[in-house]
């Protein structure tokens, strides 16, 4: 099972909507960080054909500037 960490970076003003929309995604678990204007993004999918396609889902978001990743593991 793929689990992956990321720092998302919103659009200027768009953070709210970011937390929305990423907290509306399936398999995708967010929060916003207390001191800056960002948001901590985990993802845990079942299998590695889920995670790339809720990857693809999230690079399509508006309001995402950004999308840095912190850690990766898979099963492999």
């Amino acid at each position: 099972m793929p689990v992956f960490s990321y720092l998302a970076y919103p659009v200027k003003g768009a953070k709210e909507e970011l937390l929305n929309e990423l907290a509306a995604l399936d398999h995708c678990e967010v929060m916003p960080a207390e001191n800056e204007e960002i948001l901590i993004l985990v993802t845990d999918a079942p299998n590695e054909e889920q995670e790339q396609e809720l990857q693809k889902k999230i690079k399509q978001l508006k309001s995402l500037q950004s999308l840095g990743m912190t850690f990766g593991h898979g099963d492999a």
